[in-house]
């Protein structure tokens, strides 16, 4: 595969930019991974007020969201995953795949699968930009493989894109008179987004959780500097899993979901003064506004997931 690294001079300053255009790439590959889970999201609460006349306000709400906003949150979400530095990103994901696996088990009911699904946003962006970043690490065409990683992700995002935008459109009027192939699809099938909205997070994080684990450990020397790590880092994680799920359990209304997002990265915050770098600190409140972000763009579909 063609790869400029064979003839470019070695410039210090060109290999800066080539790593910026990488995490760049990455940032975007994430990106869209968000994307996708909130098109197909947003198809599948769309169809689902659909069905309910009692939730027609919803209905009306998800129609009104603003498709133009769509690639500004691309964008920004780029920006801020590009940034993020892969051991918080690992972090990150360690700890939603904690809290998943936590709140699948304490709770077991498919009707709090839809609100899961868009708690994980910014963490979905974070391990596919830890997965690509293990993946690909020493590869001779690394910037070759995830510009195509990124077209093919680009893409994906911008059909799911159409599709939402279509049904929101016209869905109401093609699933009556039956003439649409991708309206007959969904009103045949729409019922099982979220079951392969789960499958593929499932082996999403699956391999962000291998991949967060080996980059972690790749910054210790010793056995002995990597147990001074992980023991606190565990005990912050359960202690902000039990908080979480005792808040949960307490309160209904959507307060929770920003409060959680400020306890869990407070907590990250506080454990990576004692045991990180300085350029964590960082990264951690760049992750803040990345969560804050993601929620914000998806609070009508929140709203919508609370009420079911």
């Amino acid at each position: 595969m063609f790869s400029l690294w064979g003839w470019l001079p070695a410039f210090p300053g060109l290999a800066w930019g080539w790593a910026l255009l990488d995490a760049l790439l990455q940032g975007l590959v994430g990106a869209c991974a968000v994307s996708v889970l909130c098109s197909l999201l947003k198809v599948y609460l769309y169809i689902q007020s659909l069905n309910s006349p009692e939730r027609q306000g919803e209905k009306e709400a998800i129609r009104a969201q603003r498709a133009v906003l769509e690639p500004l949150h691309v964008l920004v979400l780029t920006g801020v995953l590009a940034l993020v530095g892969a051991r918080v990103a690992a972090l990150v994901v360690l700890e939603f795949s904690l809290r998943a696996v936590s709140t699948i088990l304490s709770l077991g009911k498919d009707s709090h699968s839809t609100q899961l699904y868009l708690l994980c946003q910014y963490s979905l962006g974070c391990g596919v930009s830890c997965s690509l970043s293990f993946l690909l690490d020493g590869a001779p065409h690394r910037s070759s493989s995830l510009a195509l990683a990124a077209g093919l992700a680009g893409l994906l995002a911008l059909q799911c894109q159409r599709l939402a935008r279509h049904v929101c459109a016209l869905y109401e009027l093609h699933s009556r008179q039956r003439y649409c192939g991708p309206c007959i699809l969904l009103l045949a099938h729409g019922h099982a987004i979220p079951r392969l909205l789960r499958r593929a997070l499932a082996a999403a994080f699956a391999v962000a959780g291998l991949a967060a684990v080996q980059l972690i450990n790749r910054g210790f020397l010793s056995a002995a500097e990597a147990a001074r790590f992980w023991t606190p880092l565990t005990v912050c994680y359960a202690l902000l899993v039990v908080y979480m799920q005792e808040e949960a359990r307490q309160s209904a209304d959507g307060g929770p979901v920003f409060r959680t997002v400020l306890v869990r990265m407070g907590g990250l915050f506080i454990l990576l003064l004692t045991v990180g770098q300085w350029s964590d600190i960082l990264h951690v409140l760049l992750s803040l506004l990345g969560e804050l972000w993601c929620l914000l763009r998806a609070g009508v579909l929140l709203e919508s997931c609370r009420r079911q």
